[in-house]
C-alpha cells in the first residue's frame, strides 16, 4: 500500500497542482513581466525597463500617501481587533449564560459583503455626522475611523472564535495550580494564557495584518478615497491608476507588484516574531 502510494500520489496531487500554476503561478509570473511593460492589452504590451516603478514616485505622492494612510489604518485595526476579540473571548468562555447565542451575534457580521458593509456604515455614520452638518467626506479624519469602526465591527467576532478556541485548548489544571500557587488574575494572564493563546495571536494577527493591508471594497464604498484622495488605501489607489485613464496600466501593474512584496515581507515578519513566542503544551 505504501509502495503504491509513494508511486502513484503524485497523479492525486496533479489535478490541484494545474489549477494552482493556472490559476496563480502564470497569471503572477504574467504580471510581474507586464509591470515591466507599457501596455493597453496583454497582446500590445511594450518593454520599457523600470519606468513604471520609477513613476510611481515621481508622478505624483499617491501611492506614498496611500501607504502611510493604509499602515496607520493598519497598526490601529490590528492593534484594536485583537483586543476587543480577546476580551471577549475571555469573556465568552467564562461559562456566562447565553454564551452561544453572542457568539453567533458577533460572528454575524463577517458573513456580510465588503460593499454592502460600506455602503451600510456609510448610511449610519453620515447620519449621526449629519446633525453637525457635515459628512464622511468632510474631514480625512472622519473617513479613518469610519473606516477603523467598520473594520472592526467585522472582523472582531471571527477573531473572537479563533481565541475562543484557543482558550478552550489551554488545560484547566495550570489554572488551578496558579490559583494554588496564588497567582492573581493579571499574573494568570500574563504568565500562562497569553503564553499558551499564542498560535491563536499569531493567526488572528496575521489575518487581520493581511486584511486590512489589503483591504478595497469596504474602502472603495465608504469614502472612495475622499475627500480628495487623503482616505484612499494601497487597494483603491491601485484600482483607480489601472482603470482612470488610458495609458497607465504598466503604473498599476507596478503598484500591485509592490504591493504584493510588501504585504508578504509584513506577513513573512510578523509570522517569525509571534510563532517565536509560541509554547507546546
Amino acid at each position: 500500500m505504501q509502495k503504491s502510494l509513494r508511486k502513484y500520489g503524485w497523479l492525486f496531487l496533479l489535478p490541484t497542482l494545474i489549477a494552482f500554476l493556472i490559476a496563480f503561478v502564470i497569471p503572477f509570473l504574467a504580471g510581474v513581466w507586464l509591470s515591466f511593460t507599457e501596455f493597453t492589452t496583454v497582446t500590445n504590451a511594450k518593454f520599457v525597463g523600470l519606468d513604471n516603478y520609477i513613476r510611481i514616485f515621481t508622478d505624483n505622492r499617491d501611492f506614498l500617501n496611500a501607504f502611510w494612510f493604509t499602515v496607520k489604518f493598519t497598526v490601529v485595526s490590528v492593534v484594536s481587533v485583537n483586543l476587543l476579540a480577546f476580551i471577549l473571548a475571555l469573556l465568552l468562555t467564562k461559562g456566562l449564560r447565553g454564551t452561544n447565542f453572542f457568539r453567533t451575534a458577533f460572528f454575524m457580521p463577517n458573513l456580510i459583503g465588503g460593499i454592502v458593509l460600506g455602503y451600510i456604515w456609510q448610511l449610519i455614520i453620515n447620519g449621526v455626522l449629519s446633525g453637525m452638518g457635515v459628512d464622511l467626506t468632510y474631514r480625512a479624519e472622519y473617513g479613518f475611523w469610519g473606516l477603523v469602526v467598520l473594520m472592526n465591527w467585522q472582523m472582531i467576532g471571527y477573531m473572537m472564535i479563533i481565541y475562543v478556541a484557543g482558550l478552550q485548548n489551554i488545560p484547566s489544571e495550570l489554572h488551578e495550580v496558579a490559583a494554588i500557587d496564588g497567582a492573581g488574575g493579571f499574573a494568570t494572564l500574563r504568565h500562562i494564557t497569553l503564553p499558551l493563546v499564542m498560535p491563536s495571536i499569531t493567526i488572528c494577527t496575521f489575518l487581520t495584518l493581511s486584511n486590512s493591508f489589503k483591504m478595497f471594497d469596504q474602502n472603495y464604498a465608504l469614502t472612495g478615497g475622499a475627500p480628495g484622495k487623503e482616505t484612499q488605501m494601497l487597494a483603491l489607489d491601485i484600482y483607480n491608476t489601472f482603470y482612470g485613464s488610458v495609458g497607465n496600466e504598466g503604473v498599476g501593474q507596478a503598484k500591485a507588484v509592490l504591493f504584493f512584496v510588501l504585504v508578504a515581507l509584513v506577513a513573512l515578519i510578523q509570522l517569525r516574531i509571534t510563532r517565536a513566542r509560541e509554547v507546546e503544551t
